[in-house]
C-alpha cells in the first residue's frame, strides 16, 4: 500500500437508469424490533450509519424477511427468528406491517402492503394488497387482494378474479402468484432475489481460500464459495468488467499484476495472485484478510448479474482506510445496476460519501428507530470546514451513542 498516494473521493454521479429498471422508492415498516414506525425514502445507493442498537441491522433484517416472504420462505424465516415474538417490537406491537412502493417504467408505481398478525404461538397473513393507481380512475387497481388467507388475483381486462386451487396460508399471495400475472411476478422477482452479504469468512478452511468447482457463476457467493468460477466466467464473457476489476486491484495494490486460474484436479480450479516483487504467484490462502475481502467485494460490485437489491453489512472490516475511497466509487457504479443498501460503523468510510448517500439512524424518546437522510439536515455550514466523517464524529448529524 502506497501511503503517499491518497485516493481522492469523487463526486457521486447522477443515477441514469434504463427505462426497464424497477426500483423501490419507499419502504414503511411497523412493529419490527426497533422499527416500530419507520417511513424511509429508498435511493439507489444508501449507507446506514449509527451507533450499535439503533436499528441498522433490523432494517437489513426487514428487507431479508420481505425477500423470504416473496420467495415462499416466510414460515422458515419466522421460525429461524424464534417466531413472531422474536420479531415484534417488545411490548409495543402485536403485528408486523410492511409497505413498499416500486417505480414502474412509464406507469404508476406499484404499492404493496403486507400485514402479519400473531395467532396463538404462530402467525397469519392478515392482509396483503398489491395495488396500482390508474389514470382517470378514483380507485387503484388491485393485482392482489388477500385477507385472512383468502387470496384473489386480478388481471387487467379480466372480469372475474382468479382464486387459486391450492394455497399455502402461511406464505404470502405474492410468493404464490401465477407467473402469467405480469406486475405481481415482477415485484415478486425484485423482492425474492434480494441478497445480503455479511463479513466474509477468511478462516483457514474458508471456501474463498480453497480450490473451487468450475461451473457457470454470475456472482462470487455470499461466502466467496463461487469467487473463482465467477471471476473465470467474468474474464471469458465480460472482459471489460474483468479488466476494470484488474485496474481497481492495481490501483489498490500497486505491485499486483494479474490473476491466474490453474486447474488442480478434474473439474476443480484454484486462483493465484501475481505480485511483481515475487517470482512465483501466491495462492488465495496466502493473501491477507484485507486483500481477500477487498477482492471479494470489488468482484461482487463488478458483476453484471447483481440482484435488484443488494445488501452489504460492514464492508469496511479489515480494509485499509485508503481502500475505502475505491470501495465507495465501486458502490456508486454498481448502484446503477442494483439498489445498494450498506450498513457501516466506519467514520473513515463516511469520509468518502456524500450526504445524499447517507441515512443517519438514531433512537427516539421511546427507544425506537428513526432514520433521516443526511442531506435533509442543515449541514452545509459545517461541510464548508469539515469532512462528512468529522461532522458525524462531532455529533452534528446524530447517530452517535
Amino acid at each position: 500500500m502506497n501511503a503517499e498516494r491518497p485516493i481522492a473521493p469523487s463526486t457521486p454521479p447522477r443515477f441514469n437508469r434504463g427505462t426497464d429498471m424497477h426500483i423501490i422508492n419507499r419502504i414503511q415498516i411497523g412493529g419490527f424490533r426497533r422499527l416500530l414506525n419507520l417511513d424511509l425514502e429508498v435511493r439507489p445507493f444508501m449507507t446506514l450509519i449509527g451507533a450499535n442498537g439503533v436499528g441498522k441491522t433490523s432494517l437489513l433484517d426487514a428487507f431479508s424477511l420481505l425477500s423470504a416472504s416473496a420467495s415462499g420462505k416466510l414460515n422458515d424465516a419466522i421460525s429461524q427468528s424464534g417466531g413472531m415474538t422474536g420479531l415484534l417490537t417488545r411490548g409495543k406491537s402485536e403485528e408486523l406491517s410492511f409497505f413498499v412502493e416500486v417505480a414502474m417504467p412509464e406507469q404508476e408505481p406499484l404499492e404493496y402492503r403486507l400485514q402479519l398478525g400473531s395467532k396463538g404461538l404462530g402467525y397469519g397473513v392478515a392482509e396483503e394488497v398489491l395495488s396500482q393507481r390508474r389514470p382517470g380512475s378514483p380507485e387503484p387497481f388491485r393485482h392482489i387482494d388477500s385477507r385472512d388467507g383468502n387470496p384473489k388475483y386480478h388481471k387487467p381486462g379480466a372480469e372475474q378474479p382468479l382464486y387459486p386451487v391450492r394455497y399455502e396460508p402461511l406464505e404470502t399471495s405474492l410468493a404464490q402468484t401465477p407467473q402469467s400475472f405480469q406486475h405481481p411476478e415482477e415485484l415478486r422477482r425484485i423482492l425474492a432475489t434480494a441478497i445480503r452479504y455479511h463479513t466474509l469468512d477468511i478462516g483457514p478452511r474458508a471456501p474463498v481460500k480453497l480450490p473451487q468447482s468450475m461451473k457457470p457463476a454470475v456472482l462470487p457467493g455470499q461466502d466467496g464459495a463461487d469467487l473463482i468460477p465467477y471471476l473465470y466466467c467474468l474474464r471469458e464473457e465480460h472482459r471489460d468488467r474483468f479488466e476494470a476489476l484488474l485496474d481497481t486491484l492495481k490501483t489498490a495494490f500497486p505491485d499486483f499484476e494479474e490473476l491466474g486460474f490453474p486447474p488442480v484436479a478434474t473439474g476443480m480450479v484454484a486462483m493465484t495472485w501475481k505480485d511483481r516483487k515475487f517470482g512465483n504467484p501466491m495462492y488465495m490462502n496466502e493473501l491477507s484478510e484485507g486483500t481477500l475481502r477487498f477482492l471479494w467485494l470489488a468482484a461482487l460490485l463488478q458483476s453484471p448479474g447483481l440482484s435488484p437489491i443488494t445488501m452489504i453489512d460492514e464492508p469496511e472490516v479489515s480494509l485499509h482506510p485508503e481502500l475505502l475511497s475505491l470501495l465507495a466509487d465501486l458502490m456508486r457504479e454498481a448502484a446503477q445496476r442494483t439498489q445498494l443498501i450498506v450498513a457501516t460503523h466506519s467514520d473513515r468510510f463516511i469520509r468518502f460519501l456524500e450526504p445524499s448517500e447517507v441515512v443517519v439512524m438514531d433512537l427516539d424518546e421511546a427507544g425506537c428507530a428513526a432514520a433521516t437522510w443526511a442531506d435533509s439536515l442543515d449541514l452545509d455550514r459545517w461541510l464548508t470546514e469539515y469532512s462528512l466523517d468529522e461532522v458525524w464524529r462531532m455529533g452534528r448529524m446524530g447517530g452517535r451513542s
